[in-house]
């Protein structure tokens, strides 16, 4: 199919189908229960577990930590794009999407066997960075399928949707775990902190929440099969290196601006991924929160973000995605810097200016995906949306780099924010001079 794109890269063409509604729902529900992973394992629950002094000294234990996630992320940027563009040229997009997530959901459940002692730690590391991995690797298919369940007028309105989804099931799962388990001194079925427990269910909940979340799209999405100029004869792992060689070659050659925007989004991605990583030790450390008031005002960043996403969508579709990213960013970069500045003003700082990131997050993520989505020919989705994890992870060191230095230089947690400020301005210079009309990849 041939569309339009105007110069914001929003496209202008009549669809060639109209993807029925319960498709939309049944796709945008993977995001929800993702939520599981993203929210309560990696952001704000398993990781500060892991992090805690019952498994060593803090500073210790925090490297490790990195370790782990530094490896897992090598290993998402060496597999990504070749099993991306495998599941394109295979025609099975839907289900290594399944067999990816499962993976995800058993070692979720595995981390109920992570007790709170030293000797549990690797075991601890490696499911968190196994579960980084296998999830990215999900996300390659699932971000593939928006073309399948969107059209190019809807792209925007599906994709802030789904983001937004993710945002809610956060909500929803959060206030679930806190209320039921984490808060009380006797959560539900009797269930205290003691060896752990609390947290320790908490992961049986998170999976349960994924897999059954993650259903309705692989019950309901029909299965993605490869157009015959997508078609590729089957060649060994290794080999499909040497075809990844030659179609990165080919889109130097024939649309170089996604290349940048490949680059440019690697930046400010993890610039975005650096807000909501260091947010929680933000409150913690330079705000004084209390770990119950960072899970509420995870609730809340998580509010404002799907609200923002979900309402953003649609001026995605009508004014194009780069507008929504280049406005999202400034917004950020302000934000950031008012947190920085006012930091003396106390948790009351923290409340607003914190909460405004949160309000330009979901709407620059959503419209990065968008602005790719659009200019991505038939077939090629899974390959094109591997080098956009693998590009991202290749730059997933600076905002913990930037972090790190800044608050080692200037003995201060806070000034950690300036250097994910900094990110953010690097990303968002080499953003603007990309062009939002894109000729067709070939």
């Amino acid at each position: 199919m041939t569309e339009t794109l105007d110069g914001n890269g929003a496209a202008h063409a009549p669809a060639a189908h109209t993807p029925a509604r319960a498709a939309v729902v049944a796709w945008s529900l993977w995001d929800w229960g993702s939520a599981a992973f993203n929210a309560v394992v990696t952001t704000f629950v398993f990781s500060v577990y892991l992090t805690g002094s019952s498994f060593g000294e803090e500073g210790d234990v925090a490297a490790q930590l990195g370790w782990a996630l530094a490896i897992a992320g090598f290993l998402i940027a060496v597999l990504a794009p070749v099993t991306g563009a495998r599941s394109d040229s295979s025609g099975r997009r839907k289900f290594w999407l399944g067999v990816n997530t499962f993976i995800v959901v058993g070692l979720t459940a595995g981390m109920f066997f992570v007790l709170p002692t030293p000797e549990y730690l690797l075991l601890g590391l490696v499911l968190l960075a196994a579960g980084n991995v296998f999830f990215e690797l999900a996300g390659v298919s699932y971000n593939a399928m928006l073309a399948q369940v969107s059209t190019p007028r809807t792209i925007g309105k599906v994709s802030g949707f789904g983001w937004g989804m993710g945002y809610i099931g956060g909500i929803v799962l959060l206030l679930i775990v806190y209320f039921g388990f984490i808060s009380p001194e006797v959560g539900l079925f009797g269930v205290t902190s003691e060896n752990g427990l609390a947290v320790r269910v908490t992961m049986l909940i998170a999976a349960a929440w994924f897999g059954l979340f993650a259903l309705p799209l692989l019950l309901r999405v029909p299965e993605y099969r490869a157009p015959d100029a997508a078609k590729r004869a089957k060649v060994g792992f290794f080999q499909s290196y040497v075809e990844l060689g030659r179609d990165v070659a080919k889109l130097w050659k024939t649309n170089r601006q996604v290349v940048y925007f490949l680059f440019a989004s690697a930046i400010f991605r993890d610039g975005l991924a650096g807000v909501f990583t260091f947010g929680g030790v933000l409150a913690a450390s330079a705000f004084g929160f209390s770990p119950g008031e960072v899970i509420i005002f995870a609730i809340a960043a998580n509010v404002v973000a799907g609200v923002a996403t979900i309402s953003v969508g649609v001026l995605d579709d009508r004014l194009g995605a780069k507008p929504v990213i280049v406005t999202a960013l400034v917004g950020l970069i302000v934000s950031g810097s008012l947190v920085f500045l006012l930091h003396d003003g106390g948790q009351i700082v923290f409340w607003t200016a914190g909460l405004a990131l949160c309000l330009f997050v979901g709407p620059a993520q959503s419209a990065s995906r968008t602005f790719l989505a659009r200019i991505i020919p038939a077939g090629r989705e899974g390959e094109v949306f591997g080098m956009y994890a693998t590009t991202g992870r290749a730059a997933s060191f600076l905002a913990p780099t930037a972090f790190a230095l800044a608050v080692t230089i200037f003995g201060e947690t806070y000034w950690g924010i300036l250097g994910i400020v900094l990110v953010l301005v690097i990303g968002l210079l080499l953003l603007l001079p990309v062009k939002a009309r894109q000729n067709q990849m070939g």
